[in-house]
């Protein structure tokens, strides 16, 4: 009887290594839908970036002068996630380095997400590696790392532009000193020349500066509007040439993405996601055609998926923030006030036994929630009771209910009908 066990459980081992490599070899053929789906990734750059001229020619007007050695206006740039911001930046920093490989007076650039590097000093470790300058992972003082850079940028002779990508991230954990620093540095540099371009999806940002920055930043301000469905619809028009095989992504399969992506977002970014996803689930499935079923599939995997991912990575006093307005929404489809909302999150850190932050730093990591799309601020009018801001959850609630089951700090607080004080 065991050995009879044995030799079905091997069979059956045996079988699932063919299937895969089967799967394997099919893949190695070629995909029947992608010609190259690396170009639906965030990351690639393409040699035009559809209704975002306007903005390309500003930047290179702004950042122009650097190509003769002279400082330029340090530049903020601001918008919702997916409006092309950091495709622009990269794309303008990539030609004019370019340009500058080919004058007397060398630019060098540097692009670095604040958000992934994490902290300080990983931000100042990717600068110095711009200019020449390795520095250990850790271990170094910060102000040590960033006396690093300014000699090694000095002695580059050149003029440096640096872009700090969710620069707001940054400012928010770790203050606005090494913003100081930075502005600063120009008065210490002889031969060269820094001049730093800021992207932040928030539009307040500067409200995080205190003004000894703001009086030293000298900046010029962008800012860049949702895309249009048409506009959406254009940029993935473009992609889909280059990244499908043809008739693989017929034209109402190309207007549903555009359209869902419009009417919840307007993120260019999202949009080229469910364009992606939604080719992968038709190639597992073995179709060589894209058809709606495949992107209401990828539509409910990626709202799963980031809102997932969201939750992941957010701070414990975010996630109780989070679960204490979907509790107190229940009870309001208009929304819940910060007054409500804060009183609700107090009453949940007292049953996990965990002290409250400040109403102030609440509400900071409600703006926080704001921007990454799970729950959504607006100002209301209370007549002669002033104004006060209407809090709603805009992530689905049967995802958040999935996720909050499987934490079990937060299984209890999510099921409570109410948690107050």
């Amino acid at each position: 009887m065991k050995i009879s066990f044995v030799v079905c459980h091997l069979g059956a081992y045996a079988l699932a290594i063919d299937k895969l490599e089967n799967l394997f070899e099919k893949f190695m053929e070629g995909s029947p839908v992608f010609l190259s789906r690396e170009i639906l990734r965030h990351d690639f750059i393409p040699d035009e970036l559809p209704h975002r001229e306007a903005e390309i020619i500003r930047f290179g007007a702004v950042l122009a002068p650097s190509l003769k050695g002279t400082r330029c206006s340090n530049l903020f740039i601001y918008g919702k996630s997916g409006t092309g911001k950091t495709a622009v930046a990269k794309y303008v920093l990539d030609r004019i380095a370019r340009k500058g490989r080919t004058t007397s007076k060398k630019v060098r650039v540097c692009y670095v997400n604040c958000r992934k590097a994490g902290t300080e000093y990983r931000t100042l470790s990717s600068m110095c590696s711009a200019v020449g300058v390795k520095v250990p992972f850790t271990g170094l003082a910060t102000a040590e790392v960033l006396s690093r850079f300014k000699r090694g940028l000095e002695n580059t002779g050149s003029t440096f532009i640096a872009a700090l990508d969710e620069i707001d991230a940054l400012v928010r954990g770790y203050g606005d000193g090494i913003m100081y620093k930075l502005t600063r540095i120009n008065e210490e540099l002889r031969s060269s020349r820094l001049t730093i371009m800021g992207i932040s999806n928030d539009l307040y940002f500067k409200d995080l500066l205190g003004a000894r920055v703001r009086s030293s930043l000298s900046e010029e301000e962008m800012v860049f509007k949702p895309y249009t469905a048409e506009q959406i619809r254009d940029i993935l028009s473009q992609r889909v040439q280059l990244a499908f095989r043809c008739g693989s992504l017929p034209e109402p399969s190309l207007n549903l993405v555009a359209a869902l992506a419009a009417a919840e977002h307007g993120d260019a970014r999202r949009a080229l996601d469910l364009l992606r996803v939604s080719g992968e689930i038709a190639e597992r499935g073995n179709a060589s055609v894209v058809y709606e079923e495949h992107i209401r599939e990828a539509q409910r995997k990626i709202e799963h998926d980031r809102v997932v991912e969201v939750l992941d990575t957010l701070p414990l006093h975010s996630k109780i923030l989070l679960c204490a307005l979907y509790v107190r929404e229940g009870e309001s489809k208009r929304g819940i006030t910060t007054g409500d909302l804060y009183e609700t999150y107090h009453g949940c850190c007292g049953k996990l036994g965990v002290d409250a932050l400040t109403q102030r730093r609440v509400s900071g990591l409600l703006s926080e929630l704001d921007m990454l799309g799970v729950a959504n601020a607006k100002i209301a009018n209370l007549g002669r009771y002033g104004r006060t801001k209407r809090i709603q959850v805009t992530a689905p609630r049967q995802t958040l209910s999935k996720i909050f089951a499987e934490d079990p700090r937060l299984t209890e607080l999510a099921a409570s009908p109410s948690v107050r004080d």
